[in-house]
C-alpha cells in the first residue's frame, strides 16, 4: 500500500505561483513513479507531470509545459510542483497519483491516489 498527502494549494491571481506537496509513505512507494494530474469542474482528469524518484526522469504535459516544474526530494519522501504564471484556466484539484512507470500518462494506469488539493487561479 502507498499512502499519499497532497498540500499547499489555494488562491492565487493569474500571473502568481504555488508550489504544492505531495508525501508519500508505505512500504513500497519507492517502487513507483509519482505523477500530478488535476482535473476542472465538469472536465476529465489531465496529465500534468510524472518524475521517478531518482529525480533522473521527469515529463510535463503539453498545457503545462514551460510553466510548472515537477521535482523530487527523496530524503523527505515528497515530490513538488512549482507553478509559474498561473492562468485561471489552471483551476482545478491537484491529484498526486503512483503508477508503475514514468511512461504512464492516462489517469486509469495509476495505482494509488492522493485526497487532493485546490488550486484556484483568480482573474
Amino acid at each position: 500500500q502507498v499512502q499519499l498527502v497532497e498540500s499547499g494549494g489555494g488562491l492565487v491571481q493569474a500571473g502568481g505561483s504555488l508550489r504544492i506537496s505531495c508525501a508519500a509513505s508505505g512500504r513500497t512507494f519507492g517502487r513507483y513513479a509519482m505523477g500530478w494530474f488535476r482535473q476542472a469542474a465538469g472536465k476529465e482528469r489531465e496529465f500534468v507531470a510524472v518524475i521517478n524518484w531518482n529525480g533522473r526522469a521527469s515529463f510535463h504535459g503539453d498545457s503545462v509545459k514551460g510553466r510548472f516544474t515537477v521535482s523530487v526530494d527523496a530524503t523527505k519522501n515528497t515530490i513538488y510542483l512549482q507553478m509559474n504564471s498561473l492562468k485561471p484556466e489552471d483551476t482545478a484539484v491537484y491529484y498526486c497519483a503512483a503508477g508503475r512507470s514514468v511512461e504512464f500518462r492516462s489517469s486509469g494506469e495509476y495505482d494509488y491516489w492522493g485526497q487532493g488539493t485546490q488550486v484556484t487561479v483568480s482573474s
